[in-house]
C-alpha cells in the first residue's frame, strides 16, 4: 500500500528505503522484500534459517535537514564548477565507471538522467584538478519539487585521490546549491561498501540509524 506524503514526510528515512518520488512508480517483484530494520528485528518471520530462503543486501539511509553545512574546504591545487551536459556526459560515463568495480553505466543512461523529472543541472557538480585538467570527482543529485527532497544520488571520488577530502566538498557544495529548493536531503548506500561511505556522509552532518533489508528470493 502506497503512503501518502504527508505520511512519508514524518519519516522519510524510516518509512521509505528510497525517495518518495521513486517509490510512487515502483513495482516491487513478487520474489522480492524490502524491510526496514525496526521491523526485522520484531518479525517472527525472518528467523535465523531466513538466508536459506533469500539473498539479502543491506542499506543505510540517512537525512539531513540543511541548517549546518559544513565549510567548503577545497586546495588551491582543484576547481569546482557544474558539469556542461551538452559536452561533458562522456566524462560522467567515465568517471563513475573508473570508480567502482561492481557498478557501471553507459551512456543512454546518464543522457536518460537529464530527462527525468528530478533533474536539475545544478546539481551536477565536479571536481577538476588544475594541474592536469582531469575531473577527479563528481556528484549527481536530484530534486523533488512535490515532497521538496533533495536526494544524493552519485558521489565519487577516483581511486587514485581518496583520501583528500574531495567527497566532503562535493557533498557540502551540492548541499549549499539545494537551499531554497529543497527542506531535507536524503542518501542511501551499501552498509558493507568497502569504502564506508556511510561514514563521509555523517561527517557532512547526515543523521539517522534506518537500515533496509534488501531481499530477493533464491
Amino acid at each position: 500500500m502506497k503512503i501518502s506524503i504527508e505520511e512519508y514526510l514524518t519519516d522519510p528515512c524510516g518509512l521509505l528505503a528510497i525517495p518518495y518520488w521513486k517509490e510512487k512508480n515502483l513495482t516491487l517483484p513478487d520474489n522480492m522484500k524490502i524491510v526496514n530494520n525496526k521491523e526485522f528485528n520484531n518479525s517472527h518471520e525472518f528467523n535465523n534459517s531466513y538466508k536459506e530462503e533469500y539473498d539479502e543486501e543491506l542499506f543505510f539511509r540517512l537525512i539531513h535537514n540543511l541548517k549546518i553545512i559544513n565549510p567548503i574546504n577545497l586546495s588551491d591545487n582543484y576547481t569546482i564548477g557544474t558539469m556542461d551536459i551538452n559536452t561533458q556526459l562522456e566524462d560522467v560515463v567515465n568517471i563513475i565507471n573508473n570508480s567502482y568495480t561492481h557498478i557501471g553505466v553507459n551512456l543512454d543512461k546518464v543522457i536518460d538522467w537529464t530527462k527525468s523529472i528530478v533533474f536539475d543541472n545544478s546539481l551536477w557538480v565536479y571536481i577538476k584538478e588544475i594541474q592536469t585538467n582531469k575531473i577527479v570527482a563528481l556528484g549527481i543529485a536530484e530534486i523533488d519539487k512535490e515532497v521538496r527532497e533533495g536526494a544524493l544520488e552519485w558521489i565519487q571520488v577516483l581511486p587514485e585521490y581518496h583520501g583528500k577530502g574531495l567527497g566532503q566538498v562535493i557533498v557540502n557544495e551540492i548541499l549549499n546549491r539545494m537551499i531554497g529548493k529543497a527542506d531535507f536531503v536524503t542518501v542511501s548506500g551499501e552498509v558493507d561498501n568497502s569504502t564506508n561511505p556511510e561514514a563521509l556522509y555523517r561527517k557532512c552532518g547526515f543523521i539517522g540509524d534506518d537500515i533496509w533489508h534488501i531481499m530477493t528470493k533464491k
